[in-house]
């Protein structure tokens, strides 16, 4: 077979086994136009692959993603007989960490979500309703959800009654049920009352969230309303720009504040983060345990927990 026809026999295959495959399939078919897509897959040399890899600038994990999904590739096509061997080179270099993520204070989060200092937005974000932009921030702050999953919330996702949201196909095509509490439960019901003013389309299937034309929000719109609105009320977040306060550690920051509370109130924090991580919609523990050392104030709580576990008072 075509170096092409494997390719695109891969990406089926991922995709048949649960996986949204998006970024992978994307970087695969930007390989092809590296390379002629018409030859076997033993005619693509070291040369090939590390042209690739390099890319124009600087050694970033984005050269990561691109060796993982090409090893995940030459695994697929030696297993089934169209590749003899891989080229990629053995001695890849480390990609540099990652910022870690900003855990908003509770007052840079008031900050935030006042209603005055949000108006500070309306004008510059077309057709981008105030109202609905502060809603999409509590979902993402107060039931931890990632921006495709606040933006993909259909009317009927959103059980008033129940206090519980449907989160469909998010990551590896999961769907969860998502308990939200009294205060966001407040504020979902009269967005919903503000909403049904709107001159869009009400019915049960439309998009929770929505521009005034009724159009599903665009994360490059929401994101640029977003630094627009934190540098309004002050969050920078210094002069590098990884480490810049973003969208998504409002989700981050809802993790690490839960934990923080339930270390506060002496919970079994161990029996509770598979919890957490099932509330998340994350595949495994290890997504979640990445929070645990995430701020000072939640390793002196686990901290305090250990030092009376230790001395026999309690468990960790």
């Amino acid at each position: 077979m075509m170096l092409f026809e494997v390719i695109e026999q891969y990406i089926a295959w991922r995709q048949a086994h649960g996986a949204k495959f998006k970024t992978g399939s994307r970087l695969l078919r930007l390989f092809l136009k590296n390379v002629d897509g018409n030859a076997h897959c033993d005619a693509v040399s070291r040369t090939h692959i590390l042209t690739f890899l390099a890319g124009n600038g600087p050694l970033t994990r984005h050269r990561e993603n691109k060796y993982c999904t090409l090893n995940g590739f030459y695994r697929f096509a030696i297993s089934r007989g169209h590749a003899s061997r891989s080229p990629l080179p053995d001695n890849e270099p480390r990609p540099p960490k990652s910022a870690p993520p900003h855990i908003y204070s509770l007052e840079e989060l008031k900050r935030l979500f006042d209603p005055g200092t949000m108006k500070l937005t309306k004008r510059r974000t077309g057709h981008l309703d105030a109202v609905t932009f502060r809603t999409l921030l509590f979902l993402l702050y107060g039931a931890g959800l990632r921006l495709g999953e606040a933006s993909r919330l259909a009317t009927s996702d959103v059980d008033l009654a129940q206090g519980i949201l449907t989160i469909r196909d998010a990551k590896s095509y999961k769907s969860r049920l998502v308990p939200i509490g009294p205060d966001l439960l407040r504020i979902l019901k009269r967005y919903t009352s503000a909403r049904a003013t709107f001159p869009i389309e009400q019915r049960r299937s439309s998009f929770l969230l929505a521009t005034r034309a009724g159009a599903p929000l665009a994360p490059s719109t929401v994101q640029a309303a977003f630094d627009r609105l934190r540098l309004s009320v002050g969050i920078g977040g210094g002069s590098n720009a990884t480490r810049r306060p973003r969208l998504h550690d409002l989700r981050h920051t809802f993790a690490v504040h839960r934990l923080t509370d339930w270390y506060r109130r002496g919970e079994d924090v161990q029996r509770l983060l598979p919890v957490l991580s099932t509330y998340l919609g994350h595949t495994d523990l290890e997504g979640t345990k990445v929070y645990l050392p995430m701020t000072p104030e939640l390793l002196q709580q686990a901290s305090s927990r250990f030092a009376g576990f230790a001395m026999g008072g309690g468990h960790a």
